[in-house]
Parts: structure tokens; sequence; C-alpha cells
């Protein structure tokens, strides 16, 4: 059964925008989603809140999640210290197990 998690990261003065703009240009948002029972890795920007930023991380089953925590690449490994922080390590996490789309229900599968 696949697993979604959304992680919020918060930071100061543009950073967390930065920080996600920094995963996509070094060619390891790309790397992470090339990897096997990656489903869907996407940053997103909400509205009303420049400092913060969501990442939609899907897999495949916890196998493949477990994978990819153990990889050198995982995005954690990347953040600047003291610049930016998932917004869970203050109280907020979102995780998620997805059940397959069913026609009619208003629910689509991830476009990798």
């Amino acid at each position: 059964m696949a697993i979604t998690v959304h992680i919020f990261y918060t930071g100061q003065n543009g950073s967390a925008r930065r920080f996600a703009e920094e995963m996509v240009s070094s060619g390891t948002v790309a790397r992470i989603r090339a990897e096997a029972g990656n489903l869907r890795y996407e940053y997103f920007f909400p509205m009303d809140d420049p400092e913060t930023v969501l990442l939609i991380d899907s897999w495949a089953g916890q196998e493949a999640l477990d994978v990819h925590h153990a990889s050198p690449h995982d995005g954690a490994d990347r953040r600047p210290a003291g610049q930016v922080r998932p917004a869970h390590e203050g109280g907020a996490l979102s995780l998620g197990r997805r059940r397959p789309a069913r026609p009619g229900r208003g629910v689509h599968p991830p476009v990798n």
C-alpha cells in the first residue's frame, strides 16, 4: 500500500523556499524521483505563508521508503544548518497511507 508523507519545512527570510529550489537545481529531486518505488516528490508553496514549504513525498510501500531514507541523497542531509527545519520538529507532521484510486471518487493517482 502506498505511503504518502506531507512535510512542512519552515525557515526565515526565504530560506525554506531557497532550500526547495536548491533541492531541484542540484538534481537531488530528480534523483529521488528516479528511485525505485517513488510515486511523487514535489514541493509546494502556501500563498499565505512565504516562510513555509510543503513537501509531498509518496512511495509504493514501506520498503521503498526505508531504502530512500537510508540513501545518501535523502534531502534531510542537504538542509542548511539552522536555516530550515521540518515543521514537525515543532509538532506538525502528516502521514497517510493512501488507498488505490477508484474511478468516480475524485481521487487521482499521482503524476510522475
